[in-house]
Order: C-alpha cells, then structure tokens, then sequence
C-alpha cells in the first residue's frame, strides 16, 4: 500500500499551529531527525532533537517555539507551542492502524443472530457469538473470539487475538491491543468455614495456624458483566474481570496500558491514566483522572478518591482522599516518602555513629 502524503499546510491547519516555509511541501511519514529522509516530517520539538536535523535528510520538521526554523537548513516547518501535544496528532494523522478489509473475511463464524453494523470490518478467524452486536464502522482484527451478547460500539478497534466474554458493553472508539482478554470469571472463593486468610487479615497477623481447619477452596461463579465507557484504550494482554454480580466498570476516556490487571467488581472513573503491570484486586473504587505509575497495586475493597497521583510501585491498602500524590509501600505522601527515602540512606552512617558513641562510653567505664 502506497504511503499517504500529506501537505505541511493541511497538517499545521489539524494541529491549529503554524506553517512556515514551503507550505505546500508533502510529507509521507514521520521520523526522528538524524533518520529523517527527504520525504519524512522530522520531530524535532526539542533543541536535543533539532541537533540532530544535520545528520538527516529532513525537509521539513515539526519544532518548538522559539526555534529557528531556517537556521536548520529546512525548507518549512510546523511551529508548536506544545510539543508533545501536536506529536499526538502528528502520529495519529500517518497512522494507517491495521490492514482490515471491509466486510467480513469468509473465514470468520457468526452467529445468524449476531448484528453487525454497516461499514464494519470483520477479519480473518474471528468469532462471534450470539446476540452480538457489532456497531458502525468496528474494525475486528483476525482470530478475535467475541462471546454471546456483547455489546461493541461504532468505531471501535480490537486489535488481533482480543478475548471478550460474555455480556461485555464496549463503547464506541475504544481500541483493544493485541491479547487483551475483557469478561473474564473473577478470582473469587470461599472456604465453608472461617479461612486462614480471613484469620490473619482479622488479626493482623496474630492468629496461629491451629486457629482454623483445612479447608479446599469453592468457586464464586461471576454473573456480573463488564462496562466500559467511551474512547477507553486497553493495552496488550491487560485482563479486566466481570463482576460477581454486579457489573465490572470502566469509565468513559480512561487508557489501560499493557498487561495490566482489574478484578472483579471494580468500578474505574473516568479519564484515568493506568500504566504497565498495575493490578487491582476485586472492589475496589477509582475516582475520576487517577494516575497510576508503572507497577502499582491496590488493595481490595478501598476507595481512590478523583485526581490522586501514584508513583511507579505504589502500594495502596486503605482509601486514599482526593488530590493527593502517594510514593511507597506501603503508600504515603510524596513528601513525606521522599524524607523516609532520605532517612533511609543516612540509616549506615547513623548505626556507625551509634556504634563508636557505644564504644566510647564502655571506654570511660560508666553504665550506658
């Protein structure tokens, strides 16, 4: 397939931004600045990038204010007074996504009573299931399984290998990457009696083995289902469980990055930001524009109010207020953790300090 070009003027006019130079000029992808070929629209939004622009072939490029645009040789340029902002619609406008042909493969299986919507895409392998409704426009790449009475919205992208259970409602532009699998059964059982675990969590540790019997474990089934909102993205082999009974709930805008896990009956709000390998356990209650770093766990159960903020490797276990920023494990203020973390490696020289005082008394012969 023939690279789309795309004039510097009609990509300034998509970012809002302005076009300086040989605005006619036509670009056919993008690239860093030293990789940058004639036909590339080089990023170059930084001085650490635009010094770059000598080693490459580049024409045009996309720079930041307050950077001179002929001083790098170019024959235009996309001034952006934020950068990384306007690299969001740079990528998006050269992204063909996935190689879908309209209409549905003949290899796929659909159910006779599964609807699917006008101008939808259907590849290779995928399957369908009954009652499935498929809205306007959804592309569904090969080998995706979509269980009975699921529920996707206009527009949506899933990409190859997606899994979706049963009773799932997805909505419209959402975009699933690679392996993803979305309805899953909860982890959820329960022992006849009192458990070791239920022990120890009441005790805070103190209960002894004796206290409870040996017990196997039986299966809370999930009937719940899975919501999620609009304009939701969920990453590469992230699994989010279906309820109990109740429904699982992702909020409208809110991005899921890859091999992150949500279990059953949590409700996330929406807007929020959840990075690589987060994982909740069941029940537990986001606000609205959360942000989670890398690695973050949170505890069952709890409530995350709007606008918190987790470094990477937070370990959240009791409810957290609006607004504020955490660090640690277990999890604190930011501030608070970064004085612990400061205290902590003064704690050698300290235990030296304490040493020799001990050493010295025991020498002047008086009773510590």
């Amino acid at each position: 397939m023939a690279a789309m070009a795309h004039s510097i003027k009609d990509i300034a006019a998509a970012l809002g931004a302005e076009a300086l130079g040989a605005a006619e000029l036509l670009v056919t992808g993008v690239a860093e600045p030293s990789a940058a070929g004639p036909d590339d629209l080089a990023l170059a939004m930084s001085a650490r990038y635009a010094a770059g622009l000598a080693e490459g072939q580049a024409r045009a490029a996309v720079i930041g204010p307050d950077m001179d645009w002929q001083a790098f040789g170019l024959q235009a340029a996309i001034v952006a007074p934020r950068p990384r902002y306007a690299m969001a619609h740079v990528t998006a406008a050269m992204d063909p996504g996935p190689q879908i042909a309209a209409g549905i493969h003949p290899s796929a299986v659909i159910d006779p009573s599964a609807q699917i919507g006008p101008g939808a895409a259907i590849g290779p392998l995928v399957v369908i299931g009954a009652g499935v409704r498929i809205g306007a426009r959804a592309r569904i790449a090969p080998h995706v399984s979509i269980a009975e009475e699921t529920v996707i919205g206009q527009d949506a992208l899933l990409h190859a290998g997606v899994r979706i259970g049963a009773r799932v409602r997805i909505g419209d532009r959402v975009i699933v990457q690679a392996g993803a699998v979305l309805g899953g059964d909860g982890f959820s059982f329960v022992t006849p009696e009192k458990s070791r675990v239920e022990a120890t969590r009441e005790s805070l540790g103190r209960a002894e083995a004796s206290d409870t019997a040996a017990q196997s474990w039986t299966r809370i089934h999930s009937l719940g289902g899975l919501v999620i909102g609009d304009d939701v993205e969920i990453g590469a082999n992230a699994a989010i469980d279906r309820g109990t009974v109740a429904a699982t709930e992702i909020g409208s805008g809110t991005k899921i990055d890859n091999l992150v896990h949500i279990g059953h009956n949590c409700r996330i709000g929406r807007d929020c930001l959840l990075c690589g390998q987060v994982g909740f356990a069941g029940s537990a209650t986001l606000g609205d524009r959360v942000v989670l770093g890398g690695q973050c766990g949170v505890s069952d159960n709890i409530v995350i109010g709007d606008d918190v903020v987790a470094a990477g490797a937070t370990k959240i276990y009791s409810n957290v207020p609006a607004g504020r920023m955490l660090m640690g494990s277990p999890a604190v203020r930011m501030e608070t953790h970064v004085e612990m973390y400061k205290a902590l490696r003064r704690l050698p020289r300290l235990a030296k300090t304490v040493a020799e005082m001990q050493k010295a008394v025991f020498k002047s012969g008086r009773t510590p």
